[in-house]
């Protein structure tokens, strides 16, 4: 799929600006694209310019020009967004879907369409009025990260043997402490490990310096000794397969799994995007501040890490416990008195 080609003239200039001015990935321009294609198929559906037995997914949207933008409303959206709540399919190749897209599924699309006429009006310049403005997203349900405590965390650093011992144990040790998300972990040259420093690129192609404690320091050494043993196929590449290539998400993932099970635990609940989990929330909990914390996980939102100030540790226990009314009991009242 190359958006470059297949995306008509209006679209193919939002998709360009993303990945050129505002420095976002292909896969997150890609997703912005098939955001939208699905949303004006839907558009040409209910606008009549395609016969209403048309099958939603079939429809091109070549011809989608600057009257049909211009002609969406608030209502046109709402009822989208209906439309993926109730009746689009979650899995569209498989004959065992459910229907009705998840909240969170929702909101990645408003996000794409609130984007795309911004940009139209701020930046293209190409409507005066932004038909909206007002879009509410989706409402999401809450929910607190999941991560390995701190006597978890050495269980599966301590269980790491044989084969690729060291390697596994350098990455894992990365992730633990440093809280690197897995595509800035697969992307890491030798020329990124400076001393004490890591270079890390993270989203948006947005570099940040990281300095490493002691343990990913003696990891990092340990791995590139028996590093220079092999003769890699990618010589920038700091973490190699057995076939001397540049480790892939794919293969972090496995190993990540593979090694939460030989420490004897659920694998199906943890990732390596809850070992970042498990960083950040280890550092908070030994009085890392927030802010520090934003810098560390490259976050460019600040209430994007706050979410980690919401999980359980000593500070809450101690603020309960300061409570003058926490150590009043109240009288148990007598057989008579609940009769």
């Amino acid at each position: 799929m190359d958006y470059r080609t297949e995306a008509p003239a209006i679209l193919r200039e939002f998709l360009t600006y993303h990945e050129t001015i505002q420095g976002h990935s292909r896969k997150t321009v890609d997703e912005y694209y098939l955001d939208l294609r699905n949303f004006f198929r839907y558009m040409k559906l209910e606008k009549g310019r395609v016969p209403r037995t048309a099958e939603l997914d079939g429809i091109s949207i070549d011809d989608v020009d600057l009257d049909l933008v211009r002609s969406v409303t608030l209502t046109d959206v709402y009822a989208y967004m209906s439309y993926l709540s109730r009746d689009r399919a979650k899995h569209a190749n498989s004959p065992d879907t459910g229907y009705g897209l998840e909240p969170t599924a929702r909101a990645r699309k408003v996000a794409a369409i609130r984007s795309f006429y911004k940009y139209l009006t701020n930046k293209a310049k190409l409507i005066t009025e932004n038909p909206i403005q007002d879009l509410d997203a989706p409402r999401l349900k809450k929910t607190l990260p999941r991560y390995l405590d701190l006597d978890e965390s050495i269980r599966l650093l301590e269980s790491v043997d044989e084969p690729n011992q060291a390697r596994d144990y350098c990455i894992l040790t990365l992730f633990l402490n440093c809280g690197l998300r897995i595509s800035e972990l697969v992307g890491l040259n030798l020329s990124d490990v400076r001393n004490d420093q890591l270079r890390v690129l993270g989203k948006g192609n947005k570099e940040r310096i990281l300095y490493l404690n002691d343990a990913c320091c003696q990891a990092i050494e340990n791995w590139l000794i028996e590093r220079g043993n092999q003769a890699a196929a990618d010589k920038n590449a700091l973490f190699l397969t057995r076939r001397h290539t540049r480790m892939t998400t794919d293969a972090v993932h496995y190993m990540v799994k593979q090694r939460l099970k030989k420490a004897g635990m659920d694998a199906s609940l943890y990732s390596s995007h809850k070992l970042r989990h498990t960083a950040a929330t280890l550092m908070l909990q030994s009085g890392v501040d927030v802010r520090t914390l934003q810098e560390v996980l490259g976050h460019e939102h600040l209430n994007t890490t706050q979410i980690y100030t919401h999980v359980d540790n000593e500070n809450l226990r101690a603020a309960a416990r300061a409570n003058p009314l926490g150590k009043v009991r109240t009288k148990k009242r007598g057989k008579q008195e609940q009769k």
